[in-house]
């Protein structure tokens, strides 16, 4: 069967960015130039640059025009972790302390002395064994207020609480409303499960509950994601009175909050969290990887009663429990005050490499919080991310530009660097490579 014209189209521009002949960073014609050039109607052009853009061999810029990109870069979809070829790497945020292999071993060692190892090795309950689920929400109780720990699951890290909500909770075809900046994790979930984003106005993080409402009146919303107390990838901190005003709409809409809390622990006097001003339609997410270690996979999901069956039966249909060798570790660093040790290191060692960055892009404009371990630079107008990000590769450092972040159309021109797990000896020189390379690129 004879293919498409516009899949012909695309398979040899495809083949000419494999060879080599059309190099990243090439701006193509615009659509009705291309339609000219090859003879073909302009619904055609445009049906051959989609199918390229599915593919990821080009990115649309707003204004500027579509260029190829560079392939050996990571997809629009998501952040990937660097490959083992030697690259410092700046997209996958890591932070590691030099005590925390010593705090693995005296971790395993108290396991061992545990008198129920035996039941480590059977199935556990899909939402976690009690006395744990129990734990964690003694702990969060300081924060969040009283949590019932009925209401309370255990998962396999925040990653799979995110899909756990996603599979369990909605249906192809739901609309979201997010952050047009928003964590790349939950955009991959969103693509997997056929749910559409629909991005929200707002200023640096913090959403506009107004144009959220117009949103509201424009088509049928399920629900809103949100990272109100330090954003990925802005590390924003949504006010009070923001938050109500977002409460308000979700309320009058009857939405679902999703509140993710992956790095809220950062900041010590936060504003009261979105599951405490609403807690009859707020699910929220947390785990340990950024306060614990990011190898050890334990979350949980805090939900109303009217939710967590489903949420169970989602976790049972994607990984049954979570490991209980995991969630004993865990659970017992909790009650030890190892996790509230390991917390007040990781927001220290935060703040001095945020210190660091803003010292060496100094003049630049940079949005972080003061204790996370990753950071927002937003470009000068006219300056492309991609450019830059090749170039840092040719450095031998990995860095991500806006895309995968991004829920618009239109991406924004920007870096953003996660160098939480960067040796503290080489960030310094990698932070002035990357300037380097930012203010090349501003000459140029």
């Amino acid at each position: 069967m004879k293919k498409a014209r516009y899949i012909r189209l695309a398979d040899m521009l495809s083949t000419a960015i494999q060879e080599g002949k059309l190099a990243p960073g090439t701006k193509l014609p615009t659509h009705r130039a291309f339609a000219e050039q090859f003879s073909v109607a302009l619904a055609t052009a445009t049906r051959t640059y989609g199918e390229l853009e599915r593919r990821g061999m080009i990115v649309g810029e707003a204004g500027r025009g579509t260029f190829v990109r560079d392939l050996g870069l990571p997809p629009t979809l998501g952040v990937r972790q660097t490959a083992s070829d030697g690259l410092i790497d700046l997209v996958f945020n890591m932070p590691g302390d030099a005590a925390d292999a010593g705090m693995l071993r005296a971790g395993l060692r108290r396991l061992a002395a545990a008198g129920d190892l035996e039941a480590m090795l059977r199935y556990q309950p899909h939402g976690g064994r009690t006395h744990e689920r129990r734990i964690i929400a003694e702990n969060l109780a300081s924060t969040l207020g009283p949590i019932d720990p009925d209401c309370l699951l255990i998962t396999s890290g925040g990653q799979h609480g995110l899909a756990t909500i996603a599979l369990g909770l909605f249906r192809r075809g739901d609309r979201i409303a997010t952050d047009t900046l928003t964590y790349p994790g939950f955009k991959s979930i969103a693509a997997l499960q056929g749910l559409d984003l629909i991005p929200i106005e707002g200023r640096r993080g913090l959403m506009d509950p107004d144009d959220l409402e117009r949103q509201c009146c424009a088509r049928k919303l399920r629900a809103v994601y949100l990272m109100p107390t330090v954003h990925n990838p802005l590390g924003s901190v949504m006010d009070e009175t923001t938050r109500l005003r977002l409460i308000e709409v979700a309320r009058k809409h009857d939405l679902l909050l999703i509140e993710d809390a992956a790095y809220a622990f950062l900041e010590l006097d936060p504003p009261p969290s979105l599951i405490a001003l609403a807690p009859e339609r707020t699910v929220y997410v947390g785990g340990f990887s950024k306060s614990l270690a990011t190898g050890l996979r334990l979350g949980y999901l805090i939900a109303p009663a009217t939710h967590t069956d489903r949420l169970l039966e989602a976790i049972r249909a994607t990984t049954w429990n979570a490991p209980a060798l995991i969630s004993c570790l865990v659970t017992g660093w909790v009650e030890d005050g190892t996790l509230a040790r390991s917390e007040e290191t990781r927001r220290r060692d935060g703040a001095e490499r945020q210190r660091l960055c803003r010292t060496v892009f100094d003049g630049l404009i940079i949005l972080s919080h003061h204790n996370a371990g990753f950071a927002w630079l937003p470009l000068e107008k006219g300056v492309r991310a991609e450019p830059i990000v090749t170039r840092l590769k040719e450095h031998g450092i990995s860095a991500s530009g806006a895309e995968p972040f991004a829920t618009t159309v239109a991406v924004p021109q920007a870096l953003r660097l996660a160098f939480g797990g960067v040796q503290k000896d080489q960030l310094e020189e990698v932070f002035q490579i990357v300037r380097r390379a930012v203010d090349g690129a501003s000459m140029s």
